[in-house]
């Protein structure tokens, strides 16, 4: 049973929204636990120039500038490190993740922070997490070729070190919505503790 969870959303909708609906089911089947919601509706900053350098500096020679330009990604960072699960709510939109959350693994994804490099290539340095991934389409297939969006995540994911990750697909749901809220649900009911 984790201990501290951290919650991602990352739908446009506050209300209505099913992905947002998912990860509380999700939620609730883990029972009582701590709770960190990371709402990317909230606005999450873009990498740009002066982040890019702020990054590459090493810490001991980064400015109180450089240092502040950082804090956000440092704090999502942190988050990360803390929890012991991910429950993430992934719309796709247009075939692919919602810019807030490509913008959120942007400031995650850090070098010597999160992953390394090694001779045999990239090495995960958040390994022993799990994720939840509780995913919503209105037409394209969870895991189809036409999928951008899960397989784009769970990579990242396995990038940093998160390889146990499961994905709840509410997946086509302009075609059956019925079908494919009921296929998640059970899904839900499925989660091992």
């Amino acid at each position: 049973m984790p201990k501290k969870i951290l919650r991602i959303d990352a739908s446009a909708r506050r209300e209505g929204s099913v992905t947002r609906d998912l990860t509380d089911r999700i939620i609730e089947k883990f029972g009582r636990t701590e709770i960190t919601i990371r709402d990317l509706l909230d606005g999450v900053p873009l990498i740009d120039e002066a982040w890019v350098s702020a990054n590459f500096t090493p810490e001991s020679e980064r400015t109180s500038d450089q240092r502040e330009i950082l804090a956000h990604s440092d704090l999502l960072v942190q988050e990360i490190m803390d929890c012991d699960m991910l429950v993430i709510g992934l719309p796709i939109y247009n075939f692919g993740v919602p810019a807030a959350l490509k913008a959120w693994v942007d400031l995650v994804a850090r070098a010597g922070i999160t992953f390394s490099y090694s001779e045999t290539g990239p090495v995960g340095l958040l390994e022993g997490k799990r994720a939840v991934i509780a995913v919503a389409s209105g037409g394209v297939a969870a895991g189809s070729e036409a999928d951008f969006a899960v397989n784009y995540l769970r990579h990242l994911l396995a990038f940093i070190g998160i390889i146990k990750v499961d994905v709840i697909a509410a997946d086509q749901l302009m075609i059956d919505s019925e079908g494919s809220l009921r296929g998640a649900y059970a899904g839900i009911s499925e989660l091992a503790a």
